[in-house]
């Protein structure tokens, strides 16, 4: 199982970015996916989920209506679009596969930073 991040940066405060995570090794389109993320100095904070077929995402409340989760389960690939960010988005986000006692698999991470 392998997971790949990209698309993180630095961008001002109402900036905008997109991450991706490209997957192999596994069937991708059975699994649940998430994102993860860990701000300096804090623990893990679950980010948003998407069901197997795309069909269903979950956010946490604290980047509901910014953020947007979506996949391809043609190309393996799952994208989280980052709107509106705000410097307490700045964070290590990690492409996590779920399953259904947890995470089981990790990205080695992509750092956002959000800073003026």
């Amino acid at each position: 199982v392998q997971l790949v991040e990209s698309g993180g940066g630095l961008v001002q405060p109402g900036g905008s970015l997109r991450l991706s995570c490209a997957a192999s090794g596994f069937t991708f389109s059975h699994y649940y996916m998430s994102w993860v993320r860990q701000a300096p100095g804090k623990g893990l904070e679950w980010v948003s989920s998407i069901k197997t077929d795309g069909g269903t995402m979950y956010y946490a409340d604290s980047v509901k209506g910014r953020f947007t989760i979506s996949r391809d389960n043609a190309r393996t690939t799952m994208t989280l679009h980052l709107n509106s960010l705000k410097p307490e988005d700045t964070a290590l986000y990690y492409c996590v596969r779920e399953i259904f006692w947890g995470f089981d698999y990790w990205g080695q991470g992509t750092q956002v930073t959000v800073s003026s």
